[in-house]
């Protein structure tokens, strides 16, 4: 018999690299198929545990905005492209990054990586809503939270057109 922990066990957390966020998991067998490859639909799933969790590392708590009667996320569109299967026991990072944002809606793009396989690829657009189901302004601040995390442009190239 072991000893109980010090302290209680906290959930896995991504972290935000730059303007990319990683979120580590690892594949179990309820993930799989009968031949221990993932089935497609976990991606999803992915995906979606690793946006809640890049809310919450960026201070947005969608439950006390529901609550306050503000709104909440919702996915408006999903488009996912399947490069490489991912397996059973395998660790799994998923990247997410913003692509754009506006007052309603932000696309973010994700990637499931193996190491430097890619596997799984999305474009998920977020809409922000209000409790009744109808699209509102982003709260502001939650604006230049995912802000944060777009991409700076390239410079146009310089040279004759």
């Amino acid at each position: 018999m072991t000893d109980a922990p010090s302290s209680p066990l906290m959930p896995q957390s991504g972290v935000i690299d730059g303007k990319v966020h990683r979120y580590p998991l690892r594949v179990f067998y309820e993930d799989t198929d009968a031949g221990g490859v993932v089935y497609h639909a976990n991606y999803l799933r992915w995906f979606e545990r690793a946006r809640s969790d890049l809310l919450d590392v960026l201070g947005i708590d969608q439950r006390a905005s529901l609550e306050a009667g503000t709104g909440l996320y919702t996915v408006a569109e999903a488009n996912l492209r399947y490069l490489s299967p991912a397996r059973l026991g395998d660790t799994i990072i998923i990247e997410t990054w913003a692509e754009s944002t506006g007052r309603v809606a932000s696309v973010l793009r994700q990637v499931a990586l193996r190491g430097d396989v890619r596997l799984c690829e999305a474009a998920v657009k977020v809409a922000f809503i209000s409790p009744e189901g109808r699209p509102r302004r982003q709260p502001e601040a939650w604006q230049q939270a995912f802000a944060t995390l777009e991409p700076i442009a390239a410079p146009a190239p310089e040279g004759p057109e």
